[in-house]
């Protein structure tokens, strides 16, 4: 019987990892609930959104978002100074739900807008357990109307070619909005393209084949579900599917999909599972699933073969909308 393995690239950087803190203290990871610990944590990996950014390839602007009770959310655009398409995508970071900033995400959001030369609009969306669900679902969909509605003061764009896009937590927010956006009747999208979504709150039980290589482990999903849903989150009543939507019973009428993830990520058989539900409700999807590697991998080790396969495999999902 073979067993699940590292992909050799993303091993070494591993291995290199772990060299440089065998000198310095042990790493102790957040527990259950500790969610201060992981924005902390999180820094690290993505910086605290205060660094410079280089607008050569990439010009900014921020966006105010009106919401229902006199509030607002920012958005911010990213337009790429080649632009090469009249699509318009709307851009839901990651984050687990609890953390992620604008500005720590903007890199990564710029990144994906340059090279595809595709503007991006992303909804300034609040967390949890601040803001617990529906706000982060409402706050998106208020931005991808928003956007719908104010395309033509974005730069402009074809509205057959408005889509959504997200990543991880952001994924799961994505998805919602095609449910959402289906069900409302509002902005009608072409594409949906989920980057290792966040789909299912009941995935919550430890895989012993893939806990060693976890860079968001079960403990983290916990902490992020129990933020968002409370006392529901991996519940048997019902939720609704805008913030689970892996547990959403209709999948038919949505927009076509991207999804990846990699073999050594908690959301694999969530994301391989809504795939296949997708496809059995008439959905056109796109799946590429990547050997070898957990969660977010792609940040952590940028230079790896996989990792530049991957991006350009998004770039051309967003291109081809």
């Amino acid at each position: 019987m073979t067993e699940l393995s590292v992909d050799p690239e993303f091993a070494a950087f591993l291995a290199a990892q772990q060299a440089g803190t065998e000198a310095s203290a042990e790493v102790v990871l957040p527990a259950v609930g500790d969610v201060e610990g992981r924005r902390e944590a999180f820094k690290a990996l993505l910086g605290t959104g205060d660094e410079p950014f280089d607008e050569t390839e990439v010009t900014i602007t921020d966006h105010e978002i009106p919401l229902e009770g006199g509030q607002s959310i920012r958005g911010r655009l990213f337009t790429p100074v080649d632009r090469r398409s009249d699509a318009f995508g709307v851009y839901t970071h990651g984050g687990g739900m609890i953390l992620g900033t604008i500005e720590q995400y903007t890199p990564i959001i710029a990144g994906y807008a340059a090279a595809a030369g595709v503007p991006l609009f992303a909804p300034d969306y609040r967390l949890a357990p601040e803001h617990p669900h529906p706000t982060p679902s409402e706050d998106s969909y208020a931005g991808l109307v928003w956007a719908w509605e104010h395309l033509d003061e974005l730069g402009g764009g074809d509205r057959d070619r408005f889509f959504v896009i997200g990543d991880s937590a952001g994924g799961n927010l994505a998805a919602g909005l095609a449910l959402m956006a289906r069900d409302r009747r509002g902005p009608k999208l072409a594409k949906q393209i989920l980057i290792y979504p966040m789909l299912d709150d009941r995935t919550v039980v430890t895989d012993p084949a893939i806990a060693a290589f976890l860079t968001w482990r079960f403990e983290d999903n916990i902490t992020g579900w129990q933020a968002l849903l409370g006392d529901g989150a991996g519940a048997l009543e019902p939720v609704s599917p805008y913030a689970v939507p892996g547990r959403a019973a209709d999948l038919a009428g949505l927009p076509e999909a991207f999804i990846d993830v990699g073999t050594l990520d908690i959301f694999r058989d969530e994301d391989i599972d809504y795939a296949k539900r997708l496809l059995r409700s008439g959905v056109q999807v796109e799946l590429c699933v990547y050997p070898g590697v957990p969660h977010a991998w792609e940040l952590l080790a940028p230079d790896t073969e996989l990792a530049k396969v991957a991006r350009a495999n998004r770039v051309r999902a967003i291109r081809a909308v």
